[in-house]
């Protein structure tokens, strides 16, 4: 595991076995935020926002809605699923910390498979398990998908991780990921999803965001 600088600044991790790196190397911040703040968590409006991760890695995408939570004062319950968390001495390496030392700080301390109220706006929640081993309970206003590309870790794009997650949304319920590949898009809308192509972050051209319509929003 190797830390790299992206070019807004921000930190992100490379794994040699599988040649990936854990963000755009366009910036991780600036990705993290186009696609799951801006195009996900900004996009719903329920009055307690449940939030999950799946791939919670870094635990940007956590610290950054976070701060959202905080800036627009709403209520957000998160939950990010990992089935290879970090070591403490890569973690503290981050430079994602400049943005909040103190929520950083908390977030990475939270003992796994325990809940714990990060700020009056945000509970985290982090599991360690493979993805085929949570039993989705839900329900969720929005999803995070986050894991590594189809082509590096194909079984995780599979088309029964997409059904589970359908299953726990709550209409209206979002789902966003930086992968606008069309097989993903078709799998996605085989379950039920309505999916949209949308503007990417700098340096991908577009993104999908699915969202789970009732019928009667579906025949509008």
């Amino acid at each position: 595991m190797q830390i790299h600088p992206t070019t807004d600044g921000s930190h992100t991790l490379f794994v040699p076995e599988i040649n990936e790196h854990y963000h755009s190397t366009n910036g991780a911040i600036q990705e993290a935020r186009h696609v799951y703040i801006n195009a996900g968590l900004n996009q719903c409006n329920e009055p307690i926002i449940r939030v999950l991760e799946m791939g919670f890695g870094t635990g940007l995408n956590a610290l950054l809605t976070a701060l959202e939570a905080e800036k627009r004062r709403i209520q957000v319950i998160y939950t990010g699923l990992e089935k290879y968390p970090l070591l403490a001495e890569i973690i503290n390496q981050l430079n994602y910390r400049d943005l909040s030392p103190e929520i950083f700080q908390k977030i990475h301390a939270v003992e796994w498979g325990k809940s714990l109220a990060i700020t009056p706006f945000f509970s985290l929640q982090k599991i360690a398990l493979d993805f085929a081993d949570y039993d989705y309970p839900g329900p969720y206003d929005v999803v995070f998908y986050d894991a590594f590309a189809p082509d590096k870790q194909a079984e995780v794009w599979s088309q029964s991780f997409f059904s589970s997650i359908y299953n726990a949304l709550n209409d209206n319920g979002i789902l966003t990921t930086y992968c606008a590949k069309g097989e993903i898009r078709r799998r996605m809308q085989s379950i039920g999803f309505t999916v949209e192509r949308i503007p990417g972050p700098l340096g991908k051209r577009e993104m999908l965001r699915g969202r789970k319509l009732t019928s009667k929003q579906v025949d509008e």
